[in-house]
C-alpha cells in the first residue's frame, strides 16, 4: 500500500515487503538493512508496501527524483553519491576492507542459514507472522509461505549450501554466530564505538535470531552463549526503531507488567524522519520531523539486562532519549 506523500519532491521512495503482524519491522534481512541505514543517517523517507519488484525482480529498492536503484549495497553507494551521507566515513581503509568482508560474509552465507531456519525449518511459525488481510487470509498465508519456502530451498541448492543436510547447515550458521560474536567483543559497533554501515546489515541478519525464531537454535545462541550480540541488537533497535516495542520477558527483569500489556506490533509509519537521534558521526543528515515516543520497554528506571549497556553509549543530548 502506498501511504500519505511526503512534501518534497527529493523525497527517498522505498519500496518494500508488507510488515509482519508481529516480530520485526520486516521479515526480509535486506529491506529491514535499508530501512535501518535510511535512520542511521537521517534521510526522510517513504515506505511503499506495494509489492512491485525492481525491474531486477528484486526488493528492496528506491525512487529517488525519478531514478530507480536496486540492490541494498548499490543504494548506499547511490546515497553517498547524491546526497553525501556515509556512515563509513571515519574509517581507515583497512577498516574498510574488514567491514566488508563482515558484511560479505552476513549476507551471501549467513543470510542462507537464518533463511533455511525461517521458511524452511519453522515454516508454519513464519506463515503465521504473514500480514494477510480478508476472508481467505489463512489459506493466503499458507500459499505465500510455501511459496517462498520453495523458493528459498531452490536458490539454497544452487547457491551450494541448500546440498547440506539441517545439521550441517545449523553448524554453519553457528560458526558464522560466533564469528560475529567475537568480532564484536565488547565493543558497541562492530567498528568500534561508531556506527558504520556494517551495523545496518548484521544488525538485520540477527533480528531473526533475536524477534523472530522463538525456540530456534540462532534464538538459543543470541540469548545464551552469545549474548553480546543481543545486547548489540537491542541497542540498535532501541536507537533507530523507538516504535517497535517487543517483549523482551524472556532475558530482561521486568515488573509485574504482564507480557500481554506489552505492544509488539509495529505500526506501517511509511512516512519517516528525524532529527534528535544523532551521533558523534560526521555525515550529512536532512532534519524534517518530530521525536518519536519512547518504547515502553526502555524506561531509564528499569532493570533491563541492557540499562548499563545503553547508560555509556553517547553523550548527553546525542542519543534517543528513552
Amino acid at each position: 500500500m502506498k501511504e500519505e506523500e511526503l512534501d518534497s519532491k527529493d523525497a527517498i521512495i522505498l519500496h518494500q515487503f508488507s510488515r509482519p503482524k508481529t516480530g520485526a519491522p520486516s521479515l526480509s534481512p535486506f529491506c529491514l538493512k535499508m530501512e535501518t541505514y535510511l535512520r542511521m543517517v537521517d534521510l526522510p523517507y517513504q515506505n511503499y508496501f506495494d509489492g512491485k519488484l525492481s525491474p531486477q525482480g528484486k526488493m528492496p529498492w528506491i525512487e529517488y527524483n525519478q531514478e530507480q536503484v536496486c540492490g541494498t549495497e548499490f543504494i548506499i553507494d547511490f546515497l553517498e553519491e547524491r546526497l553525501g551521507v556515509s556512515l563509513n566515513e571515519s574509517l581507515t581503509p583497512q577498516e574498510k576492507a574488514v567491514s566488508r568482508a563482515i558484511t560479505k560474509m552476513v549476507e551471501e552465507h549467513f543470510y542462507w542459514t537464518i533463511a533455511y531456519c525461517q521458511w524452511v525449518d519453522n515454516l508454519e511459525e513464519t506463515q503465521k507472522m504473514l500480514s494477510v488481510s480478508g476472508p481467505l487470509s489463512d489459506l493466503l498465508k499458507w500459499i505465500l509461505s510455501h511459496l517462498t519456502g520453495g523458493i528459498i530451498r531452490r536458490e539454497m541448492y544452487g547457491h551450494g549450501i541448500g546440498r547440506f543436510s539441517k545439521e550441517e547447515v545449523y553448524a554453519l550458521m553457528e560458526k558464522d554466530m560466533r564469528t560475529l560474536s567475537t568480532l564484536l567483543g565488547d565493543k558497541k559497533y562492530l567498528m568500534g564505538s561508531k556506527l558504520s554501515a556494517v551495523d545496518a546489515a548484521v544488525f538485520s541478519h540477527l533480528a531473526p535470531a533475536m524477534w523472530t525464531l522463538p525456540g530456534t537454535r540462532p534464538e538459543q545462541l543470541i540469548k545464551g552463549e552469545l549474548i553480546n550480540l543481543a545486547m548489540y541488537c537491542d541497542r540498535i533497535r532501541r536507537r533507530f526503531w523507538p516504535e517497535w516495542f517487543v517483549d523482551l520477558g524472556d532475558f530482561c527483569y521486568t515488573d509485574a507488567t504482564e507480557p500481554s500489556e506489552r505492544s509488539s506490533r509495529l505500526p506501517d509509519l511509511g512516512l519517516y524522519s528525524r532529527t534528535d537521534t544523532t551521533q558523534g558521526d560526521t555525515r550529512t543528515s536532512p532534519s524534517h520531523a518530530p521525536r518519536r515516543p519512547p518504547s515502553p520497554d526502555s524506561d531509564p528506571t528499569g532493570h533491563s539486562l541492557y540499562d548499563s549497556d545503553m547508560d555509556t553509549e553517547c553523550s548527553d543530548g546525542d542519543q534517543l532519549k528513552c
